[in-house]
């Protein structure tokens, strides 16, 4: 697919889910043995357009995630490539075994969109916000986890799991009117996190939403004299523990941001590698407390757990101001 300026701008007014609708339709054309399911979730997934382009590659099996992943795994036993789309708490963890047994220990592959993770459905409650699928899934042996920054990373993460050697789990977070992080088109490749922005003090880490809400922290967080480098770690699984080593030798504080529990997620995958290194400096955990909150709007939420970029950089100037002087 060819990833404009236009198309860039067009993905961000829409957000994540209608976003991988678009790039579905892209993989309708381009393959023939490909199949979706998803979880009485059409329309949320934005897979309308798809379903009516492509009838013979989409089926709806109700609200039965277990049941989704079972039929996914068969297929993909059969040599399809399969895709499952499914608002993330009911993709991850409510068919948790199914996942474990059938993608990991048996080693089927299928390509899984959590739909609307993180805390934008938080009208809704904690039972559809979703802030355990990271660790949940990364516990799971032979599952990919990838968090996009933006829209645009959201089709290219969709294009590049159909390919990949195992299983993958994309875990959609925003809205509609999505930032963008990435104006033009760049390199995307599973695995190998992006430096996008270079700095001589600390590093900042992130996945998913937090990538623009970092950016936009560094601005404020320079007027205080700290210079940060931002890390799009798109890829939670298999971590890029190359950037996560060079980091450590060059900064003086590791700070990981992320719209999940800071139990099980980036920044514990960050420290986990952290944890072999030798003389490392300290790390500072930005995310959702290990705690549920009230329901409420998308962004009451993420201001109420400190998750905006001014709120970011305060956080972390804090931190050096009574940790690092």
């Amino acid at each position: 697919m060819e990833i404009t300026q236009k198309k860039m701008k067009s993905w961000s007014r829409i957000g994540s889910r209608a976003t991988f609708g678009m790039a579905a339709l892209e993989l309708g054309e381009l393959i023939d043995d490909l199949m979706i399911l998803t979880g009485d979730t059409s329309t949320s997934a934005g897979l309308d357009r798809f379903k009516n382009s492509y009838p013979d590659k989409f089926m709806d099996v109700g609200i039965a995630e277990q049941n989704m992943m079972g039929i996914a795994a068969g297929l993909s036993s059969e040599g399809v490539h399969v895709f499952t789309a499914t608002f993330s708490p009911f993709q991850t963890m409510r068919c948790c075994e199914q996942i474990k047994v059938n993608l990991g220990y048996m080693n089927h592959k299928v390509c899984m969109v959590g739909l609307a993770s993180g805390l934008v459905l938080g009208t809704l409650g904690y039972t559809h916000c979703c802030i355990e699928d990271v660790a949940v899934m990364r516990s799971i042996p032979g599952i990919t986890v990838i968090s996009p920054s933006d829209c645009g990373e959201t089709v290219k993460a969709t294009l590049a799991a159909v390919h990949h050697h195992q299983s993958v789990y994309i875990r959609l977070t925003g809205g509609a009117k999505n930032p963008s992080v990435y104006k033009d088109d760049y390199d995307f490749e599973i695995g190998k996190a992006d430096i996008i922005q270079e700095g001589r003090d600390i590093t900042i880490i992130a996945a998913g939403t937090m990538v623009y809400e970092s950016l936009e922290a560094v601005k404020f967080l320079s007027e205080r004299g700290i210079s940060a480098t931002v890390v799009n770690m798109h890829t939670i699984k298999p971590i890029d523990t190359s950037v996560i080593a060079s980091a450590c030798e060059s900064s003086q504080l590791i700070v990981t941001v992320e719209e999940h529990n800071v139990v099980g997620g980036l920044g514990s995958a960050v420290a986990e590698y952290k944890s072999t290194l030798p003389n490392t400096p300290p790390q500072l955990f930005i995310g959702v407390p290990d705690q549920y909150g009230k329901a409420g709007e998308y962004k009451d939420l993420l201001e109420s757990y400190g998750l905006t970029g001014s709120q970011i950089a305060e956080t972390i100037a804090s931190y050096c101001e009574h940790k690092l002087s």
